[in-house]
């Protein structure tokens, strides 16, 4: 039988934990994969930026790095982690390979959202002498912001998944509590509760990013 007398102050400090972690690293690898989307959308050939050789090398990295299991990717940049923070265990050491992650994840998402936008309203811009920074700062982000929201809302599920993933080898939150507290001990119950609660933040920022989404699109 759980002790949630001793087990509810560490399950309240592991949902500050998975939510710290998640948003730090939305926001982090949000900033991070928007300006490495943009770059990889406006360098390809015909962009606003075209170069190929920057964008070879980019599409490249981005193609490397994104279909590495993460539990792979945390452990194999650990010495990297190591050297920049001083360790690799810990929430904060978990949040540098999740933005790490996040960061190449978010970039194709919205480099595929930027290439739906209509070729005809980019060249009007460009015939109008604009530059091609104010083009991408009042044009092309503006143009895919709902589709970009519910993009970032997939990565903030996607992220929390990345979260549980970290807390199974250290870094704390929900996926630590899960296995520590949960399936180490045999307790199903504290698992369970550790899986409701994820799926319970997961519903609510879908819910968030659907409703900013529609709003964006009515705009």
């Amino acid at each position: 039988m759980s002790d949630w007398s001793t087990l509810w102050p560490v399950y309240l400090d592991s949902i500050g934990q998975t939510l710290w972690m998640v948003v730090v690293t939305l926001v982090l690898g949000g900033i991070f994969g928007l300006v490495l989307g943009v770059l990889l959308y406006t360098t390809r050939k015909g962009g606003l930026l075209e170069n190929p050789a920057v964008f070879t090398v980019l599409n490249i990295v981005v193609n490397f790095i994104r279909p590495i299991p993460f539990i792979i990717f945390m452990t194999a940049i650990a010495p990297l982690t190591q050297a920049v923070l001083g360790t690799f265990l810990g929430t904060p050491a978990a949040i540098f390979p999740m933005t790490i992650a996040a960061t190449f994840g978010i970039s194709r998402i919205v480099e595929q959202n930027l290439v739906t936008i209509e070729p005809g309203v980019i060249e009007a811009a460009r015939a109008m002498g604009s530059h091609p920074l104010r083009i991408i700062a009042t044009l092309l982000i503006p143009e895919a912001l709902g589709p970009l929201i519910l993009g970032y809302t997939f990565i903030f599920v996607a992220i929390v998944d990345l979260s549980a993933i970290a807390g199974s080898i250290g870094g704390g939150g929900l996926g630590n509590f899960a296995i520590a507290y949960g399936y180490q001990r045999y307790d199903w119950a504290v698992t369970w509760i550790a899986v409701i609660t994820i799926v319970i933040l997961v519903q609510a920022a879908q819910f968030l990013g659907n409703w900013l989404a529609r709003k964006a699109l009515r705009r």
